[in-house]
């Protein structure tokens, strides 16, 4: 499944923004904000590169910043539709050899607190907590995971 994940074109703008507020659309109550990925520039991100996708229609988005020294991971997104078929593994899955293929030692993340699902999820994918941070009005919980060299 890894190997149907590819960059996103301008075509994909549409169905990239539509399958990102799918999954972040029931998190506006719970954290009382809408939630970054729901507000990004997605045809930037596209044009920049950052945003790979998979399935046709879109259903997984993923959407990835280098930095010098790790892979940034801004969001992860999987359509509501598509849930539960591996799509959110996969896209990590997919986040990990990128940032092997570019060289880069760790990928980091942050979620929502109120994300609780996914204080569990990370974990289980190697993932480890490194600060609490709050930035304005969202509660941050910060990860990276270090990739074996």
């Amino acid at each position: 499944m890894i190997e149907d994940i590819r960059p996103a074109t301008s075509a994909d703008v549409a169905e990239v923004k539509a399958a990102t507020d799918a999954a972040y659309h029931p998190y506006i109550a719970r954290i009382g904000v809408v939630p970054v990925p729901m507000e990004a520039d997605h045809a930037a991100d596209v044009a920049a590169g950052r945003v790979f996708v998979t399935q046709d229609p879109v259903r997984g988005v993923i959407v990835l910043h280098t930095q010098d020294d790790h892979l940034f991971l801004e969001s992860v997104a999987v359509h509501p539709k598509a849930r539960g078929k591996g799509l959110g593994r996969a896209l990590l899955a997919f986040a990990e050899r990128r940032a092997r293929e570019l060289g880069l030692p760790e990928i980091r993340l942050y979620t929502n607190a109120a994300m609780t699902e996914n204080q569990a999820l990370y974990p289980r994918y190697g993932y480890e907590l490194t600060e609490r941070r709050v930035d304005g009005p969202y509660d941050r919980l910060h990860y990276r995971k270090r990739l074996p060299s």
